[in-house]
């Protein structure tokens, strides 16, 4: 398939070819047919890509506060790395698309290849989405007219918070793409509206539509408003407009009737005057794109619908309201149409949305004869690769921030032969396979367990996969490096110790590995030095800052992520088994509020250690401490940078410049017992042992 990406740091948009999505449960797959341009969200994206560094910090503050704070805690280093990464990964542009079913994954029963559907899909030929993201276009509506269904649903949803009633008056500041339709969506409830913009042509568009139109360079809005309203004030006002200014705000306060309704759509300034709300008790609220389900995982990924009854409107029945409009003709998109575009110029269109500023719908057109070269699951990166004899092939499953970030160039450093980077979407494994140097990119697990020139697969995909991947490594003859955790439940693990033994006994043994990394950590091993000489037990204490997830955050998810504790704790529970040097005979686990849990473990030689893994922190404390207590003598690691050590003579404290958590040296070991083959980095039954008392551990605290 192929898909339109902005380079947020150089600014260029280009069309880049990708894997064709897979199919997953809860989602379709359609052919696009055409596609919408915002030129509002889409111009600023654009504008943003071609900013300098310090206009895009000027532009996010918030983002600024953020860098700051991991500069404080994780050093200078790592920080600058970070978001150099971020800006060097390109954003798919796009959320308004037409296209034709060609697949249903399981649970969907009322969409069927062949439906026409409209969806926030990308800009691609090819898109996967979810149904609660999508809906079926009436026979009546055009593939041009259901376009811009997306985007007259975010207008549409600002104007249901503001509660508009036949009669009223409202006023819609910016007449862009959303402005225009929020005006007709408004005609249509019986209101009279004022159309508020810059831009002589737009407001030409708003008047035809019905409105009455005020340009601030000739009037004032806020005159404009009291006069419409014959001096008492508007009932309400829509701000569609995008701009740094606090003037819509503003202006809009002023205007308003005692107790009016302002609702921003678009992206204003914030800084309010409290006497312009105070004295005339305005309702200010802001709106969130299509509606109700947005960035909610359990409805958008999940597709679990919220009660008919209780929610009349979700962001997908906004989307079957405005296709009603559209096929009842009392939507008209047809003026709104500026440009039209085959798919395949879409850098000329982005030239056009940005260089004529008063463009509105630019519609992208794809072919439909090129159906066959967008269901290629595989893309070659390289003309013709070739992998060294005798040294490790590495594919891998899954590129996520984790994997692309930091696994990958963990792997590379170690000398692996990258074969195949999979992603279930496509176009992840384009965008990192190709920065990485692997072969090809690709959407089909199945093929990367089953090519004969891989021998080392990791997997790095959403935890819930995990021992799944594992076990069908195994069984395809293949060394397995796994994110941790290793399994979400015993029957999962108990799979995997079967898969293992059963190679064990056909002779075939095969190196497993959890990345565990921080064992491997400079300060830690230097830490191990010191305590291989004592032969008192330790007391370990592990204190993780963690900070607050959203309450949607898939690793919150027991079935999804396994919850924090299985999903991180697992860890520090490896790191203190690897400290204290003996088996763990005993645990103890207590959840609090939240995330919160303190677990204690014994083990075989006396030791104890605890782990503190807290939520409800401050973010610019030290995310993980680790403390020993041995024999007198105390070792205190903060944040895997600094190490202090009390009671050893000649050594007092070290402190590394970056923060080191040992994902490079756990790759480089793995990869050498691999390549040379004896005992693991760490034996695979310590590994059955860590998670199994995870487990054990997140069921105690569980059954509280």
């Amino acid at each position: 398939m192929k898909q339109i990406l902005q380079d947020l740091n150089k600014g260029g948009t280009q069309v880049t070819e990708a894997p064709a999505p897979s199919l997953k449960a809860g989602t379709v797959i359609s052919e696009t047919r055409c596609s919408l341009i915002s030129a509002g969200t889409e111009r600023m994206l654009v504008d943003f890509g071609r900013a300098s560094y310090l206009e895009k910090a000027r532009q996010q503050p918030e983002k600024v506060r953020m860098v700051l704070e991991k500069a404080a805690t994780d050093g200078i280093a790592a920080t600058v790395e970070a978001v150099r990464s971020k800006l060097g990964e390109p954003l798919p542009l796009g959320y308004s698309n037409v296209g034709l079913v060609t697949s249903v994954g399981s649970g969907i029963e009322d969409i069927r290849p062949g439906d026409r559907i409209v969806s926030n899909g990308p800009h691609a030929d090819l898109v996967r989405v979810g149904r609660r993201l999508c809906a079926r276009i009436p026979d009546s509506v055009t593939d041009e007219q259901a376009a811009f269904t997306v985007v007259a649903s975010i207008g549409l949803q600002g104007m249901r918070l503001a509660v508009p009633t036949l009669g009223e008056i409202f006023v819609v500041i910016g007449a862009g793409l959303i402005g225009l339709l929020t005006v007709q969506l408004l005609r249509a409830q019986g209101c009279r509206v004022l159309a508020v913009d810059l831009d002589d042509e737009k407001l030409t568009l708003a008047r035809q539509f019905g409105a009455e139109i005020c340009n601030p360079t000739i009037d004032d809005p806020v005159r404009a408003g009291l006069r419409v309203s014959d001096g008492r004030g508007v009932d309400g006002v829509l701000i569609t407009a995008s701009s740094r200014s606090s003037d819509p705000v503003t202006q809009a306060a002023r205007m308003c009737r005692q107790r009016g309704r302002i609702v921003l759509v678009g992206v204003t300034g914030l800084e309010l005057n409290r006497a312009d709300f105070y004295e005339k008790e305005l309702s200010f609220q802001v709106s969130c794109s299509y509606g109700p389900g947005r960035y909610d995982s359990d409805y958008e990924e999940k597709g679990q619908d919220y009660p008919y009854g209780l929610v009349r409107w979700t962001e997908q029945r906004n989307f079957e309201a405005v296709l009603a409009m559209l096929a009842e003709g009392r939507l008209d998109v047809s003026p709104l149409i500026s440009h039209r575009f085959p798919f395949e110029q879409a850098a000329e269109a982005y030239r056009t949305l940005t260089e004529a500023r008063s463009a509105l719908g630019l519609l992208l057109e794809y072919d439909p004869s090129t159906v066959g070269e967008r269901a290629e699951t595989t893309v070659s990166l390289k003309p013709s690769p070739s992998f060294q004899p005798g040294q490790p092939v590495v594919g891998f499953i899954g590129a996520g921030n984790y994997a692309s970030r930091v696994l990958i160039p963990a792997f590379r450093e170690a000398g692996a032969q990258f074969s195949s980077l999979v992603n279930s979407g496509g176009l992840s494994s384009v965008i990192h396979g190709k920065t990485s140097g692997f072969a090809s990119a690709s959407s089909d697990i199945e093929r990367l367990l089953h090519d004969p020139a891989t021998n080392v697969v990791v997997v790095a995909t959403r935890h819930d996969s995990h021992a799944e991947l594992v076990t069908r490594a195994l069984s395809a003859g293949k060394h397995v490096f796994v994110e941790k955790p290793l399994a979400l439940t015993m029957e999962q693990l108990a799979d995997i110790e079967s898969v293992w033994n059963a190679g064990l006994a056909d002779g075939e043994p095969r190196q497993l590995m959890v990345g565990f990394n921080r064992r491997f950590a400079p300060h830690i091993q230097t830490m191990k030095k010191l305590l291989a000489g004592q032969s008192a037990p330790c007391t370990l204490i592990c204190t993780v800052n963690a900070g607050e997830l959203p309450d949607g955050h898939w690793t919150r998810d027991p079935r999804m992520g396994g919850g924090r504790l299985v999903g991180e704790g697992c860890h520090f529970i490896d790191l203190m088994r690897h400290l204290a040097g003996a088996p763990i005979d005993g645990v103890v686990a207590r959840g609090g509020d939240g995330d919160n849990v303190v677990l204690t473990l014994t083990f075989e030689n006396g030791s104890i250690g605890t782990l503190h893994y807290v939520t409800n922190g401050h973010a610019r404390y030290p995310k993980e401490r680790i403390e020993v207590f041995s024999n007198g003598r105390i070792l205190s690691l903060d944040n895997f940078r600094k190490l202090r050590a009390f009671g050893w003579s000649g050594i007092g404290g070290q402190k590394l410049w970056r923060q080191d958590k040992g994902q490079k040296a756990c790759a480089s070991a793995f990869m050498r017992a691999v390549q040379q083959g004896g005992e693991a980095p760490v034996p695979v039954q310590e590994l059955f042992e860590v998670s199994r008392v995870t487990l054990e551990a997140a069921q105690q605290v569980q059954l509280g």
